[in-house]
């Protein structure tokens, strides 16, 4: 595919998450639209890297969904244990309930290219943090091949979560 079919892709799924009633407790806005645009942003990202391009996988966004609703329903934050979600890795998003779409969502993630350097995993970051990068190398892993993701909002707060299989971020591993 070339860039410009890219780009094209890319542009052709705009969406703008709306915000949703600050009474909910938990509300869920995962859509088809929001699987394409969630794609053509990592797609992007992806190709820019080198990397081939991922898929959208319907048990990874509903999985990611139940989790993001167990964050927005009880406010705590962090990744759930790997034990439940074994082979697969996972980026986590959480900002002010309707202040953000999704692309500033993804944005977030890839924005951390800037510290990012080629290398074998864990020792790809300018920082010497491989937590300053690892949202993004997980987006450009060239072994996840699959994506779900779901976002879910409390009265305050918007959750992503996003699901990658089989996951990135190995040890020792080499990140383009």
């Amino acid at each position: 595919m070339t860039s410009r079919m890219w780009l094209a892709a890319a542009a052709a799924c705009s969406l703008m998450i709306p915000a949703t009633a600050a009474s909910a407790a938990s509300t869920v806005v995962t859509t088809a639209m929001l699987g394409s645009r969630i794609i053509a942003l990592h797609n992007q990202v992806r190709w820019a890297a080198g990397v081939r391009p991922v898929i959208w996988d319907r048990a990874l966004a509903a999985a990611a969904d139940a989790y993001a609703a167990r964050l927005a329903s009880s406010g705590r934050w962090g990744h759930s244990p790997q034990s439940q979600r074994p082979g697969q890795g996972e980026n986590l998003w959480m900002g002010t309930h309707g202040a953000f779409s999704v692309d500033q969502m993804v944005a977030s993630w890839s924005s951390e290219r800037r510290l990012f350097r080629s290398g074998d995993f864990p020792w790809v970051s300018k920082s010497g943090s491989w937590g300053d990068v690892g949202h993004y190398t997980q987006m450009i892993w060239p072994g996840s091949t699959r994506v779900g993701c779901a976002v879910r909002s409390s009265a305050s707060y918007d959750y992503m979560v996003c699901r990658y299989s089989p996951g990135g971020n190995v040890i020792g591993s080499r990140v383009p």
